[in-house]
């Protein structure tokens, strides 16, 4: 491996009431965020504070799951579209990224180039791109389809919708723009330029209608985990969300993506691989332990089983089951990576469905003090596990408050955690070149 940056990237990932599911339930949650903006506003400005890189906005297009008995046990039944919510933090913030999800599975890439082209330019130049393909069944149903796009497909028709939102963000060259009163001439027609894409799935003539951004492009992100989702993370991606909460099937992943990257011609420090972490901080490690038991005990079975449900296949009916019990066979679905994972584990530890789901509650959670997250941090960073994290803070308000008071000033103790941001785009946070 090549030397990496000195220091580590952590992101922010936010949601309603915070990652863990129930939450929304305990004091410190107060019933979750809703869609109260000052609460969002008040994370982004907290996340900024301890320098973190970027915002982070996961997103379905449609309710985050089909059993509405177990989904009103939660806060996710209603959150912002990505985009929306990013742009007014944009200007309650000036310096941490802002990265939202748009799937290609239903969108066309016209509208996702100049939506982010967008928010580059509001933001000055601290947009991302999470690139996703779909995975939840009523997504395809929301728009005109019976079923989604098969796995193979799916991927298929990200990779051409990349190409043609890349091109379109270049369909401006640098200085395109000019604002000459004195001859007329706002932009240079010679550097504005269609893109003439033909293609198996897309068709886009353009130029696009918004100049060059910021960032020359925003910053590209996805979280391949099936091979064929590997194969497009090692391509396009800049930011990678690692799925993995074991060391040494994460340093796996790191090395392969690393090598697939290089072996397409890009260099190792053109991609960060950022697993997800979910810090639970508390004064002494019985502090923080006690607070997590809370949260899993909050966790009934309606909801357990949803959850373990969402994550096997949409058509997987739980109910009958004993949650003390073990799995029923599972058949093959179009879910990819997370189902494989969780068939796996229940094989491995011989887990009950009870056991499984709470073990999917718990997943990536990181439980102590400020100095325990920190060794588990570099840890990872030093094993080549990790180029950094995502960070799932457990309740909101209060998780990020802990992280940025607590475990932000112990990184930056030990040399591992910037003390200043080094410019104010999302790409210089990370040390990207231009494109």
């Amino acid at each position: 491996m090549t030397d990496r940056p000195g220091h580590m990237n952590l992101l922010a990932m936010l949601t309603n009431g915070g990652h863990h599911l129930t939450a929304w339930r305990h004091p410190k949650g107060q019933a979750g965020t809703g869609l109260d903006i000052k609460n969002y506003a008040q994370f982004a400005k907290m996340a900024e504070k301890g320098l973190l890189d970027a915002l982070f906005i996961a997103d379905v297009a449609a309710l985050w799951g089909k059993d509405l008995d177990a989904l009103s046990r939660t806060s996710r039944g209603e959150h912002y579209e990505p985009l929306t919510l990013l742009s007014y933090l944009a200007g309650v913030t000036t310096h941490i990224g802002l990265i939202g999800t748009a799937t290609t599975s239903y969108n066309e890439p016209y509208h996702i180039a100049r939506k982010f082209s967008s928010l580059d330019h509001l933001s000055g130049g601290r947009a991302g791109w999470n690139v996703v393909t779909s995975v939840v069944g009523d997504e395809a149903r929301n728009f005109g389809r019976s079923e989604h796009f098969l796995h193979s497909e799916r991927y298929e028709r990200a990779e051409e919708f990349v190409d043609v939102v890349r091109k379109l963000w270049q369909s401006w060259a640098d200085g395109a723009v000019v604002k000459d009163a004195v001859n007329g001439k706002y932009f240079l027609i010679e550097k504005v330029n269609a893109i003439h894409h033909k293609g198996k799935h897309f068709s886009v003539q353009g130029p696009l209608n918004i100049s060059r951004t910021p960032q020359g492009e925003p910053v590209l992100v996805q979280a391949g985990a099936s091979t064929s989702g590997k194969r497009l993370a090692s391509r396009i991606a800049e930011i990678i969300f690692s799925p993995h909460d074991e060391i040494n099937a994460a340093r796996l992943y790191y090395a392969e993506i690393k090598s697939s990257a290089q072996a397409l011609g890009r260099s190792e420090n053109s991609i960060r691989i950022l697993p997800g972490i979910t810090p639970i901080v508390g004064k002494t490690r019985q502090e923080a332990r006690d607070f997590f038991e809370q949260l899993q005990e909050l966790v009934d079975p309606v909801l357990g089983r949803r959850l373990l449900a969402d994550t096997l296949g949409d058509d997987i009916d739980l109910s009958p089951y004993d949650v003390d019990g073990p799995l029923p066979d599972i058949p093959q679905g179009n879910k990819g990576s997370r189902r494989d994972f969780a068939l796996a584990l229940a094989q491995e530890k011989q887990l009950s469905i009870r056991q499984l789901y709470l073990h999917l509650s718990k997943r990536n959670a990181v439980v102590g003090t400020a100095a325990d997250i920190a060794d588990r941090f570099e840890e990872w960073y030093d094993s080549y596990a990790a180029d950094g994290f995502n960070l799932f803070f457990p309740h909101d308000p209060g998780g990020i408050e802990d992280f940025v008071e607590h475990v932000v000033p112990e990184l930056q103790k030990r040399g591992r955690f910037k003390t200043s941001y080094a410019g104010t785009t999302l790409r210089s946070h990370f040390g990207f070149d231009i494109p």
